[in-house]
């Protein structure tokens, strides 16, 4: 076989042109679909999309509906077993969250947890769930008797982080005043 054998390259356009091409023509139906959509009725619209893709529900729009969302974290680590008792002094947590809220559009979401453990749980009740609340709580009471932030800023949950200890995140909820 020698190179005589093999057909001569058809002369074409470059491969890149044709993309150029595709995405010229994308954008131009994306205006020519904006430029419609201006004289419908906007929800009807938003609804027939959102049918179109599968969506069953609408996220929330307003930043009182919506969940924060978070920048930031600080923690205090290492709780006794059992125990809902501060482990070292709150200062630098204070310290941080006195810094982080001065933009009051910021909330705090204080997650306590436990490590999952039969030890790690509620003297009382033998719950996990209500020791990390107390965690949560003994962190969020901290906070409040600083007089940083008020309490209505600042969330308690609980979680399954299979540690024992407390995280403050601190959320940015959007312009709220």
């Amino acid at each position: 076989m020698t190179i005589d054998d093999f057909p001569e390259e058809a002369p074409g356009r470059p491969i890149w042109l044709m993309t150029l091409a595709d995405l010229a023509l994308l954008l131009v139906g994306f205006f020519v679909f904006v430029q419609a959509a201006q004289h419908l009725d906007q929800k009807a619209l938003a609804k027939g999309i959102r049918e179109g893709f599968g969506a069953t529900a609408i996220a929330p729009s307003t930043p009182a509906q919506a969940e924060p969302m978070p920048v930031a974290a600080a923690a205090m680590l290492n709780f006794a077993p059992g125990s809902a008792a501060l482990p070292a002094s709150p200062a630098g947590l204070i310290a941080w969250a006195r810094e982080v809220t001065r933009d009051p559009r910021v909330t705090l979401k204080i997650s306590g947890g436990t490590d999952g453990s039969a030890i790690d749980v509620d003297a009382d009740t033998g719950s996990g769930a209500v020791l990390a609340a107390d965690r949560a709580r003994a962190v969020a009471a901290a906070l409040a008797r600083a007089k940083i932030v008020a309490p209505g800023r600042m969330t308690i949950v609980t979680t399954t982080a299979n540690r024992r200890s407390v995280v403050v995140t601190l959320g940015f909820a959007g312009n709220r005043q």
